[in-house]
């Protein structure tokens, strides 16, 4: 119903900020199905699986923090239009590789659009958004990952119903140019915050350039360094999960309904409710407390459903709370990283924290990759995720409240209270 509330400008963000981040999602989670597929084809391992998603995650990190800061520098729109029909151009590529070595280079020239995308996206939105609904906002922004995510496990079963494997894996890459035409959309629909317009004009009136790294300033410090501890448990422990969850239903529970993607909707049903209820419970309980409280479910279930013995009926019926506390605990994020960081820096605030916390976290597919080796794969994701959800709730402990703050051009102040 809050919706109802916003006004065209605000809808029309959302809907570009929405369809941006489920290509995202498309684009990155398509590989996570194709890797038995190439194991087999390829003769590919388990570990340089593991490199090229890590890979990746890696120029992700790198592609939102650049991305971060030149939209602070150059408008939130503008920077927008350039991650998509970057990740988009180099997924369509990565269709035409031959080998682990190829992929691996075009899916790294992916990862700098598809990390840019996500930094730009929520700090438009947080922007855009009045601050009593901006947790809903940008958590029903962030909610298109598990639409993408669908999409994409609808996606693998039709290629792989009307096409051999050794094409069905190449057709799927190719689909992902399609998404560049929302580029037309951005560019005719969607304008700069007043807020951002607001600070460039006080900046250019003070001869401020600015600087990304007053991030780093005493300041600011504290609540970078523990920003990005708090990105690095998310993205860590969700990392290490969804990139091994296809392979470790097929090669440790041989369910044979993963064909049908079965398993695996449950689990994306689940995060979209997940998303959507997180983000109502972050404007109603506060940024901080809806984080430890999905750290603590999420970790629980994680251990639950790798490392103990159930049944396939109880895994499928743990899908479903499963999807819900993995990616619900990241609604609040885009929302919490705009109110820390004032407008000034705080496309590169958000930009540096989320993709440090991505690219650390980017190792978890390559070391549950490696651990597999020697341990079972369910438990090298249940040890590495519950690893990072203990870093999540020690790094909200240490990072102050920020619900109902209001974004301005003046609001400097934002870093005295944090």
């Amino acid at each position: 119903m809050w919706l109802q509330e916003t006004s065209k400008a605000e809808r029309k963000t959302l809907v570009a900020a929405f369809a941006g981040y489920g290509v995202d999602a498309f684009d990155y989670m398509i590989y996570t199905f194709m890797i038995p597929t190439l194991i087999a084809l390829w003769g590919m391992t388990k570990a340089e699986a593991g490199y090229i998603a890590t890979g990746a995650l890696i120029t992700s990190a790198i592609g939102g923090w650049l991305a971060g800061i030149l939209a602070d520098r150059y408008g939130r729109v503008r920077i927008l239009q350039l991650t998509v029909l970057w990740f988009t151009v180099f997924t369509f590529l990565s269709g035409f590789t031959t080998s682990p070595e190829q992929l691996l280079v075009t899916r790294a020239l992916q990862g700098l659009g598809f990390g840019g995308e996500w930094s730009v996206g929520s700090v438009l939105i947080a922007e855009m958004i009045r601050a009593r609904h901006r947790g809903k906002a940008v958590g029903l922004v962030q909610s298109s990952w598990a639409v993408g995510w669908g999409v994409a496990a609808i996606a693998f079963w039709a290629a792989y119903s009307l096409f051999a494997p050794e094409m069905a894996w190449r057709v799927l890459f190719w689909l992902g140019i399609l998404p560049a035409l929302l580029i037309l959309y951005i560019r005719r629909q969607i304008k700069d915050p007043e807020v951002y317009h607001a600070t460039r004009a006080q900046m250019t009136k003070d001869g401020d350039t600015g600087n990304f790294l007053e991030i780093f300033s005493p300041a600011l410090l504290r609540t970078t360094v523990f920003a990005s501890l708090l990105a690095t448990g998310m993205q860590g422990a969700y990392y290490a999960v969804t990139t091994w969850l296809p392979t470790f239903l097929k090669t440790e529970r041989h369910l044979s309904v993963l064909n049908t993607s079965g398993y695996l909707l449950v689990l994306i049903i689940g995060s979209f409710a997940g998303y959507l209820t997180s983000a109502w419970l972050s404007d109603r309980l506060g940024r901080r407390q809806c984080f430890i409280l999905f750290a603590i479910s999420a970790g629980a279930l994680v251990v639950g459903y790798t490392l103990v013995p159930v049944t396939d009926a109880l895994m499928l019926v743990l899908g479903f709370p499963l999807g819900f506390f993995l990616s619900g605990i990241f609604s609040g994020m885009g929302a919490y990283l705009s109110e820390l960081f004032p407008s000034r820096v705080r496309g590169s605030g958000q930009g540096f924290c989320y993709n440090f916390g991505r690219a650390v976290g980017s190792v978890c597919p390559a070391l549950v990759g490696y651990l597999s080796t020697s341990i079972p794969l369910g438990t090298a994701i249940g040890y590495l995720a519950g690893a990072g959800y203990l870093l999540v709730v020690i790094a909200a402990l240490a990072l102050p409240e920020t619900q109902g703050l209001e974004l301005s051009a003046g609001d400097e102040a934002l870093a005295a209270k944090a």
